[in-house]
């Protein structure tokens, strides 16, 4: 069992959890490969799709402003049972429909792969993220478990939606992480109580994520405290110096992480 598989059934049972509610919901299917995917798409996705910054006053609408909620999740396995390779689904307004200039956001990534066990676990967490990659779209801030993006008027007029980011995102994934096998993606906007419920799983999850990143630098002898989102670290460019040092992400660690939190229950 990977370190992440439990949270991805905490995450698809709160997924049925809203199917069953009153909720308007979506389901989108986007198959295929990275370049098959982008063919469909009507902006430009790829490195620099979107240079500059999306301005207030260029912005059709924002999504996960912290004032409105926000929740983003990425969780990887190397069990492709658990994804739904190609599945995109929307829970609430889409964002020509919501008729307001900022709405909540709860993104919820899920990757698989049979050799993500051998991969650095930086590199898979910060892959999921489409800074700057999509034309019409700007990732605003992506700190802790939240997700502040905008959209801008140009793009809104090319009809983006939540399919057209999800099928983005998915192109992108595949593309910088070429081990990728399946990918399901959830974006939910049906309200911020919605997206609040999700934060519980955010932050075991990150608490895992933390964990193994400390795992692995203490690994080669590095006894460091850090958190796997080096946007935000004052110490990045060392890092991105030790990172070829380091460069692991084993199965090693993921039993140990695991047999660690089976001990644990056993002993509760």
């Amino acid at each position: 069992m990977a370190v992440f598989d439990e949270y991805i059934v905490q995450v698809k049972d709160y997924i049925e959890k809203l199917r069953g509610s009153n909720v308007q919901i979506r389901d989108y299917e986007c198959k295929g490969s990275a370049d098959d995917i982008k063919k469909k798409i009507p902006v430009n996705v790829g490195e620099g799709a979107n240079p500059g910054i999306i301005l207030r006053g260029d912005t059709f609408i924002e999504l996960g402003n912290p004032l409105q909620g926000s929740c983003s999740i990425f969780l990887w396995t190397d069990d492709m049972s658990k994804i739904d390779d190609g599945k995109i689904t929307l829970f609430g307004p889409d964002i020509q429909e919501a008729g307001e200039d900022s709405i909540p956001l709860g993104q919820i990534f899920l990757a698989a792969g049979k050799k993500f066990p051998d991969l650095e676990h930086n590199s898979l967490v910060h892959n999921q993220r489409a800074a700057g990659d999509i034309e019409g779209y700007m990732l605003k801030s992506s700190l802790d478990y939240t997700s502040w993006g905008r959209v801008s008027k140009a793009a809104a007029e090319k009809g983006f939606s939540f399919e057209i980011l999800g099928k983005a995102m998915i192109a992108l994934y595949k593309t910088r992480v070429p081990e990728t096998e399946a990918v399901q993606i959830a974006f939910i906007t049906s309200g911020k109580e919605d997206v609040k419920n999700l934060e519980s799983i955010a932050s075991k999850a990150k608490d895992i994520s933390r964990e193994i990143v400390r795992e692995a630098w203490k690994a080669k002898g590095y006894d460091l405290d850090c958190d796997y989102d080096c946007s935000s670290c004052g110490d990045k460019n060392v890092c991105d110096d030790l990172r070829d040092v380091i460069k692991k992400q084993s199965d090693k660690i993921d039993r140990k992480l695991v047999k660690r939190r089976e001990d644990s229950k056993e002993s509760a």
